[in-house]
């Protein structure tokens, strides 16, 4: 299992509007992409150089920051961590724009596994 990059950095919102607001607003971030914005549902990605940060509210999250690692199998590094008996906070999942999962740590924090798609293949949602 290998990492090449941390992926993206994401932060729960409570109200999706609200932060959007904030990070766009008074921040000046710019979105990249914004997909599936409802009561319950939503994302919000920003590059920040190299990097991804992401905003978004979905049932079930746990309300803390979230790092995800970049792997190209991601499919390997889930075997892998299923072989050392990591436990699963979300099996293996699809988005518009990667495949991940989400593990705990020892301390209990939910660690992502993530393998974005080819570019090529992703289409940006903005709205």
């Amino acid at each position: 299992m290998t990492f090449s990059e941390v992926a993206v950095t994401n932060y729960p919102a409570t109200d999706l509007a609200a932060s959007r607001a904030f990070y766009e607003k008074v921040l000046g971030l710019k979105p990249s992409r914004v997909i599936a914005m409802d009561a319950e549902h939503g994302w919000i990605e920003y590059e920040v150089g190299q990097h991804t940060f992401g905003v978004g509210k979905m049932p079930g999250w746990i309300s803390s920051p979230n790092c995800a690692l970049e792997t190209d199998d991601l499919n390997a590094a889930v075997a892998a961590l299923k072989k050392a008996g990591t436990p699963f906070h979300k099996e293996p999942f699809e988005t518009p724009v990667c495949r991940m999962a989400m593990v705990m740590d020892p301390g209990g924090t939910v660690l992502t596994i993530h393998q974005r798609k080819p570019r090529a293949s992703v289409q940006t949602l903005l709205t």
